[in-house]
């Protein structure tokens, strides 16, 4: 018998018989894609359309095949076909559901892509026309809300969502697809909400739900009062937050979990092995870096309940009972393809080993460790775009997090402790940290530890300025509450002190390359400043007597760099350039770091002549401090403990545009046709009833 052969729609026997077959589905769409109503001679036309297996490729190439006045010639029956696929949609039939959803998802982006040149209001005219477009949204809208809302099928709601997210992301700029604001009137939240709080949709549908409703929210969001926003800020319900919470870090631990696996097969790989034999041969060549794509949709979903609902930070800190230590064993997952910015969702084998699968060495975790894992990762490399804006984005995120009250109670908290394993970069003037040696700390330790660890990394050519100024802040933010609450934490204050000093020598040693592009004066000022926090209020916060004393020590050991800032600074500020003022700032601020220079120098010069010690130790000169505070004056200044919060519309309007345009453009790639392929979904549905 002569074997069949499918492509394109089309049906060939391989026998000698060359004109091709076209399949009844086929047929039916060339029929509608006449400018003739199909079922004049046809009655049951639309009845049967959607008994047949929908041929997305033929559906979507034939609209993209057309030219504009050909579409326009048979808008009837493209608005008749969409009308029918809503009225489908209200079927009992399951099959007939999936096929109207599959069919919808291929006219809204061909007929997207036919009209990227047009408005939005042409392509609602294309596809509903004006006069009935209100009313159809409104039932479109009305299914996809009661089908995601039923008990039924799972691959339904799968491919509503699927549906909702083609909807979203036709176009790059979503504030641009004016059908969103049907989405908008009609709003589909708490079915989202819903598939969250359930613990069995969330596991099937929840990387979907947070993804859809994180791009929904920034649907025109400085324009106009956008309902998603307004209902995130005030969902105060416990299940669904934790649902929510636990849908992205999972996320971010599958991202985490990918890259410690390449990182160790990248180590015990013949690459290492070989510069393991030969030694010093390969000194002089950078590390090769380990990849895997960035997750900026889950990152924004995080940014989004973050910054704006207050009840979220609670979940922050929250274990999860599915995130415990591993008790039995979890079978392996097969590689998933990873694609672009990480936009296709884990598979549900992997969600349910991350949910489980810990560091040995870890009781339990929480978003929060999942997120400084991940920001650690991606602020490695910025020099990528995309990881360049994840960077930037985490920031904002610790930004938000370090102003809130609620949020620094738990990260300063002496009895929420945790061993949190950064990712630090490879460096070849220092060795590379066990695991097992880092302590149970407060989690504000591991922010710290983050931000220290970015400022010495950092310091190249490409210099990233706005992600430094971020950074500084960050600390700035977390100094202040330790201040006003007297939180006095044990920290190894010393080696943020030593990294903001070199970030100074950095800026003064590149000054002529760096002031062509940026400027320095206003980051060194913030960490001049950051001194005087500890100088003025250390006190206060600082773990004991003997930290107060040892920030003196490094003031004094490291008097040079202060020295070599205050004389740059002196000369700009007294020419009249354009840094005159900014750099005047900066000599304002030395104040009271010149005055312990000049205070310390000489006693600690004289206490060396009369004992005949050439080199002093710290210890003695540590003692030379304790005898000479009484004698120091120092001037108060104002405003150290004082900060401008984070405003998003004023200042990042233009970097979250960028960002969500990107993260559009990738979901919609993510959407390919194998992604709503029919075969799982027809497993459920064998039979009619």
């Amino acid at each position: 018998m002569a074997q069949v052969e499918k492509r394109g729609g089309l049906l060939r026997k391989s026998s000698a018989s060359k004109k091709p077959l076209k399949e009844k589905v086929v047929l039916m769409y060339d029929e509608i894609f006449m400018t003739e109503d199909p079922s004049k001679c046809s009655p049951r036309f639309w009845e049967e359309l959607f008994l047949m297996k929908v041929n997305l490729e033929y559906l979507e190439g034939k609209l993209e095949s057309l030219d504009g006045e050909e579409l326009m010639q048979m808008k009837d029956n493209v608005n008749c076909l969409f009308q029918h696929c809503i009225q489908a949609l209200g079927e009992e039939h399951p099959i007939r559901v999936v096929n109207a959803l599959q069919t919808l998802c291929a006219l809204i982006r061909g007929v997207h892509q036919k009209n990227k040149s047009t408005s939005g209001f042409d392509i609602i005219n294309m596809l509903m026309g004006f006069d009935k477009a209100e009313l159809c949204m409104k039932n479109l809208m009305e299914s996809l809300d009661s089908l995601l809302c039923a008990e039924g099928s799972e691959s339904l709601k799968s491919l509503c969502l699927k549906l909702l997210l083609c909807l979203v992301t036709v176009t790059d700029n979503i504030s641009q697809n004016t059908i969103l604001e049907y989405v908008m009137i009609n709003s589909i939240f708490e079915a989202i909400l819903q598939i969250l709080s359930h613990p069995p949709s969330r596991r099937e549908h929840g990387y979907d739900a947070v993804v859809l409703l994180a791009l929904l929210v920034n649907y025109r969001k400085y324009e106009s009062v956008n309902p998603y926003i307004v209902k995130l800020s005030i969902v105060d319900d416990e299940a669904t937050l934790n649902g929510m919470g636990l849908v992205i870090t999972q996320a971010l631990s599958e991202y985490n979990r990918q890259y410690k696996d390449k990182e160790e097969e990248h180590q015990s790989g013949f690459f290492s092995a070989l510069t393991n034999m030969v030694g010093s041969m390969f000194i002089a060549d950078a590390p090769e870096k380990i990849s895997v794509q960035t997750n900026e949709a889950i990152l924004l979903a995080l940014y989004e309940a973050v910054h704006l609902n207050r009840n979220f930070i609670t979940v922050l800190a929250q274990s999860h009972p599915e995130m415990g230590l591993v008790t039995t064993p979890v079978r392996p997952t097969p590689p998933t393809p990873v694609t672009p910015l990480g936009t296709t969702p884990p598979s549900s084998d992997v969600i349910s080993s991350v949910e489980l699968s810990l560091d040995a060495d870890v009781q339990t975790s929480n978003l929060l460790i999942a997120f400084l894992k991940y920001s650690s990762i991606v602020m490695q490399d910025t020099k990528d775009e995309h990881r360049l804006h994840s960077g930037k984005l985490c920031l904002i995120i610790l930004t938000c997090i370090a102003e809130d009250q609620y949020a620094n109670a738990f990260l300063h908290d002496d009895n929420m402790n945790f061993r949190v394993n950064l990712h630090r970069m490879p460096m070849r003037h220092r060795k590379k940290a066990a695991d097992k040696n880092i302590p149970c700390r407060p989690l504000v330790c591991a922010v710290l530890d983050l931000m220290v660890e970015f400022i010495v990394t950092h310091m190249m050519k490409e210099f990233p300025m706005d992600l430094y100024v971020r950074c500084v802040q960050v600390v700035h933010k977390l100094l202040c509450y330790q201040k006003k609450c007297r939180v006095r934490l044990h920290y190894t204050w010393r080696e943020l002190w030593s990294a903001l000093i070199n970030l100074l020598k950095f800026l003064m040693s590149n000054e002529t390359v760096l002031l062509a592009k940026h400027n320095i004066f206003a980051l060194a000022l913030m960490i001049v400043n950051l001194f005087n926090m500890f100088i003025t209020y250390g006190d206060t916060f600082l773990p004991t007597p003997s930290s107060y004393d040892e920030l003196y020590y490094e003031i004094i050991r490291m008097h040079q760099s202060f020295d070599n800032l205050y004389s740059m600074v002196l000369r700009l500020s007294t020419n009249a350039g354009q840094w005159k003022e900014a750099a005047g700032k900066v000599t304002h601020a030395l104040v009271n770091i010149r005055a312990i220079i000049n205070h310390f120098n000489p006693k600690i010069e004289s206490y060396a002549a009369v004992n005949h010690i050439s080199q002093l130790s710290e210890e003695q000169v540590l003692e030379v401090v304790r005898a000479n505070y009484d004698t120091l004056t120092l001037k108060l200044q104002d405003g150290l403990d004082q900060y401008e919060r984070y405003s998003e519309q004023h200042k990042e309007a233009a970097f979250f545009k960028e960002l969500v345009r990107s993260i559009s453009t990738n979901v919609r790639r993510n959407l390919a046709f194998h992604t709503l392929s029919q075969e799982a979904l027809l497993k459920e549905f064998s039979t009619i009833s």
